[in-house]
């Protein structure tokens, strides 16, 4: 099972919607065939490593990391093929909570007189698959909000000068984390402040390029914008019924594609959250400024959080912090972080950790 959740990893960030899943087939106590999903709308793991194992499936064990689907999709339902193949047994990590599957595929399994055994490393496959579970069972997309501080806490000095704070070792590992997620959200702020592209650029130009979400109630984005005028990905720009008419019709024209999302001066965050759901972006990349990342705070929709910390000072009352806005005033109404880990990237520390109220611990 471990090998199966390491063979899954490898599609991370190009399974969307669908999840990231691994399968082994043993065999006289020897892999004998692997696959794990690659894209929505290809064949599922359990496909891939059958064809491997050809008759050799027969009087095999199946090792796969989520339940086998047992409903027609993009693809024909993997529990089906897995009876067809005269595999014996199966072991699953965890159940499929998706509601067209949900332990009918294990049920299909057991009424054609194949063993089950579920539950087998079912934290790490829940960690595998966090995205796929919180947009499976909430509808909203997991947010990540990655910010980048000096060690006093500060995203810019007082003048505003921002580039940079960690170095480029971080900031390559920004792009990585670009590439894993669906989309990458900014404000307005950000838009007019530096005009950034918004996309992936690893050094061996593999990234793929998420789709770019725009907070802009009034629809200011100028149509000169790289995230207009580049063509590298999709660009959603959400407003609110207040915007004027003209100018979400120009950005219409420019190749925006536009999300209303409230009705008063600022978009409704849980309102974009749940339309950019039903559009099956699963997970959404936070990389705003200050008040982008309090409005997220205030709206209890972080769910993830990398925080790079660079070793230098730089002071300043006036000097803008992650959350901006007035904060919290009782400790008891902060939002509390666990699971915390720590990496080092060059001279910076990257702190990742989860919000202790999101889903359910892996």
């Amino acid at each position: 099972m471990l090998e199966a959740l390491h063979i899954a990893a490898f599609a991370r960030g190009r399974t969307s919607p669908n999840p990231l899943v691994g399968a082994v087939i043993v065999r006289d106590g020897r892999i004998i065939a692997e696959g794990w999903h690659r894209k929505a709308g290809t064949p599922h793991a359990e496909i891939h490593a059958l064809a491997m194992a050809g008759d050799l499936a027969k009087g095999a064990t199946l090792y796969v990391t989520l339940e086998p689907c047992s409903h027609y999709g993009r693809t024909g339902p993997c529990a089906e093929a897995i009876v067809r193949s005269g595999i014996r047994r199966v072991v699953v990590a965890m159940e499929d909570p998706n509601p067209k599957v949900s332990g009918r595929g294990c049920r299909i399994l057991r009424d054609h007189g194949i063993e089950v055994t579920l539950g087998v490393l079912k934290q790490e496959a829940r960690v595998l698959n966090e995205v796929f579970l919180h947009w499976i069972t909430t509808g909203r997309p997991f947010v990540a909000l990655k910010t980048a501080m000096s060690l006093d806490g500060k995203i810019a000095t007082a003048d505003g000068e921002s580039k940079w704070i960690t170095g480029e070792e971080s900031r390559k590992q920004v792009h990585r984390l670009r590439d894993t997620y669906d989309g990458i959200l900014v404000g307005i702020g950000t838009v007019l402040a530096d005009n950034p592209s918004l996309t992936t650029r690893l050094p061996d130009g593999s990234g793929k390029n998420p789709i770019r979400v725009i907070l802009d109630s009034m629809a200011r984005t100028p149509l000169h914008s790289n995230v207009l005028v580049d063509g590298e990905a999709e660009t959603i720009i959400a407003v609110t019924s207040r915007a004027p008419k003209d100018r979400v019709e120009r950005l219409r024209e420019a190749g925006a594609s536009i999300l209303v999302a409230g009705n008063g001066d600022v978009t409704d965050l849980s309102v974009l959250l749940s339309k950019l759901g039903k559009r099956e972006l699963t997970s959404l990349f936070v990389e705003g400024g200050a008040r982008v990342n309090d409005a997220f705070l205030r709206a209890g929709l972080i769910d993830k959080v990398y925080a790079f910390i660079a070793p230098m000072l730089i002071g300043g009352e006036s000097a803008p912090t992650p959350a901006g806005g007035q904060g919290v005033k009782k400790l008891s109404e902060a939002l509390a972080l666990e699971r915390m880990t720590m990496q080092t990237f060059g001279q910076d520390v990257l702190l990742t950790a989860y919000a202790s109220r999101s889903q359910e611990k892996p």
